[in-house]
């Protein structure tokens, strides 16, 4: 063979593998997004609502009845639909398809209206609050609520965590470093004397922890903010504060309250001994997309993701939408979860892969179902 065929023999075997190698990437680039959507329906009761939306984290315990990756979430209303009845948590895998009334129940509380504040210490317990209903769906009479700590098996930690400036919890968000863990919580039962009477306003309190392999003591209770709107809502239960997003970097806790279609930011969260001035913090969103904003997480890119409950501002062409924003409150982009309105309420989000890919988990609370989303992290920054 001479050197002329043998070159050329090379260079057509070279623009073989080439190709072949762009085949495959080819191949492996999948078009159709990551998506699975599973009941949060539970066999033992067939509870529904479902609220709040926790990850287990990756450093999480091994041995329990929980893992690593896995997704909880609980449930606000009774199998009869009831509101601030319902008594369960689920666990669901996050790339298994979970049928109707098939959902398993890691906890069971005797504590009834299990809310969206629920958030999993990466020291090996979960954290739920609840704000149980003694009235109707329509006619709704709320309690004081309390914390319920439960570790990885599901059992429940006796004594708990108990404080006075817990009223309500509705949601939280977590601040961790397994020993001593920083939760924050919003609240929407603290009473208020006012010349018109007694009525509901909303608060946020800093709860610091110290946690050993099988206790969570309270070091200490502060009120950091005050003065949200408050008010029960025969369709919604209660508009109140609801989701919170703690950026570490800045020590700014972020705080999405429904009934004010509003966000706000609370400056030196861990650190403040009372609320700001003004006592709600300094208001960086308001009305625009927003529509009575529930769930509030912070995304890999830095930007706000919140849930719009539609209870306010609502609008029929942008039903049950999932919001994002950046911090200082400029619209981003959104997407909904259902056709009708609202649907949309707990958030969780969670890198997985070795921080190569971006979880979304979003609940339905239409279709009692949660969709979790994939997304590759080169396409969220």
């Amino acid at each position: 063979m001479s050197d002329l065929s043998r070159t050329a023999t090379a260079s057509l075997l070279l623009a073989t593998i080439a190709l072949a190698q762009m085949a495959v990437s080819a191949e492996a680039q999948q078009f159709i997004p990551d998506i699975t959507i599973s009941s949060t329906v539970p066999a033992i009761n067939g509870d529904v609502n479902p609220y709040g939306v926790a990850f287990v984290p990756s450093n999480f315990p091994k041995g329990g009845a929980i893992s690593p990756g896995d997704i909880l979430v609980s449930n606000f209303n009774n199998a009869s639909g009831i509101q601030g009845t319902g008594t369960t948590i689920i666990q669901l895998a996050p790339n298994v398809v979970t049928p109707p009334m098939q959902a398993s129940a890691f906890f069971t509380s005797k504590l009834i209206g299990l809310t969206t504040a629920l958030g999993v210490l990466e020291r090996g317990f979960v954290v739920v609050g609840n704000l149980p209903n003694s009235g109707t769906s329509t006619s709704p009479v709320l309690g004081p609520g309390s914390l319920q700590f439960i570790d990885r098996n599901g059992t429940l930690l006796v004594p708990g965590v108990a404080s006075p400036l817990i009223d309500g919890p509705w949601d939280l968000t977590i601040d961790d470093d397994q020993v001593h863990p920083t939760v924050y919580v919003s609240n929407v039962h603290v009473q208020s004397v006012t010349p018109q009477g007694v009525t509901l306003q909303g608060t946020v309190v800093r709860l610091n922890l110290t946690l050993s392999s099988n206790s969570v003591t309270l070091s200490k209770a502060t009120v950091i903010a005050s003065g949200y709107t408050t008010v029960t809502d025969p369709t919604a239960f209660v508009l109140a504060p609801t989701g919170l997003a703690h950026d570490r970097e800045t020590d700014i806790l972020y705080v999405a309250s429904t009934a004010d279609n509003a966000i706000f930011t609370v400056p030196g969260a861990s650190t403040r001994s009372s609320p700001p001035t003004p006592s709600t913090g300094i208001l960086i969103a308001m009305g625009g997309q927003l529509r009575g904003p529930l769930a509030l997480v912070l995304a890999p890119n830095g930007d706000l993701v919140t849930s719009n409950g539609d209870a306010v501002n609502p609008d029929p062409t942008h039903p049950s939408e999932i919001v994002e924003l950046t911090k200082n409150g400029k619209f981003v982009g959104q997407f909904n979860v259902d056709p009708a309105p609202g649907g949309a309420f707990g958030i969780g989000v969670s890198m997985i892969g070795g921080g190569d890919t971006a979880r979304l988990a979003v609940v339905d609370d239409n279709t009692n179902n949660l969709m979790v989303i994939n997304q590759n992290v080169q396409n969220v920054q």
